[in-house]
C-alpha cells in the first residue's frame, strides 16, 4: 500500500508561447532527454498548424488541445463477481495529460514523415474535430455512454 500522493511538480512555461501546456507536449515528445530536439518539432508543428488554420498559433492548438480532451471515461468496478466499466468525470490534468497523450501516439503511429509534420497533421485533424485522437475520445465517451446504467456503482 502507498504511503501518500505523489506532489504535482509544477511544469515552466515554455520560452516561446510562454505556456505549461506547450512545455507538457515537448517533455511527451521527447525522447532520451533531447529537449532541444523535442522543442523544434514541437515548435513546427504549430507553426504549421497555425498556418494552415490562418489563426493565432496558441489559439488553434488550445482548440485542438480542448477537441481531444475527454470528459467522461469508464473506470472497471467489481461488484458481486461481476465486473461493470462505470462512467466517471475526468479531472482536468487527467483531461489534458490524456489529450496530449493521444495526440503524441496518433502521429507516432503514422507512417513515412518527419514527427514534426506528423505532429502537425495529428493538430490539424484535432483543430477540425477529425482525426485519430478525436476517434479515440469519442470511443471513450460511448463506452461511457454504455455504461451509464452502472453509474450507480460509483464509490
Amino acid at each position: 500500500m502507498r504511503r501518500r500522493r505523489a506532489i504535482k511538480r509544477e511544469v515552466a512555461p515554455d520560452p516561446i508561447y510562454n505556456d505549461v501546456l506547450v512545455t507538457k507536449l515537448i517533455n511527451r515528445i521527447m525522447i532520451d532527454g533531447k529537449k532541444s530536439k523535442a522543442e523544434k518539432i514541437v515548435y513546427e508543428a504549430i507553426e504549421h498548424l497555425s498556418e494552415r488554420t490562418k489563426q493565432p498559433p496558441m489559439e488553434a492548438f488550445k482548440k485542438a488541445i480542448n477537441n481531444v480532451r475527454p470528459l467522461l471515461e469508464v473506470r472497471p468496478r467489481r461488484v458481486g463477481g461481476a465486473t461493470y466499466q462505470i462512467p466517471f468525470e475526468v479531472p482536468e490534468h487527467r483531461a489534458i495529460s490524456l489529450a496530449l497523450r493521444w495526440i503524441v501516439n496518433a502521429s507516432r503511429a503514422k507512417k513515412g514523415k518527419p514527427l514534426s509534420e506528423k505532429l502537425a497533421m495529428e493538430l490539424i485533424d484535432a483543430y477540425n474535430g477529425t482525426g485519430t485522437a478525436v476517434k479515440k475520445r469519442e470511443d471513450v465517451h460511448r463506452m461511457a455512454e454504455a455504461g451509464k446504467a452502472y453509474a450507480h456503482f460509483r464509490w
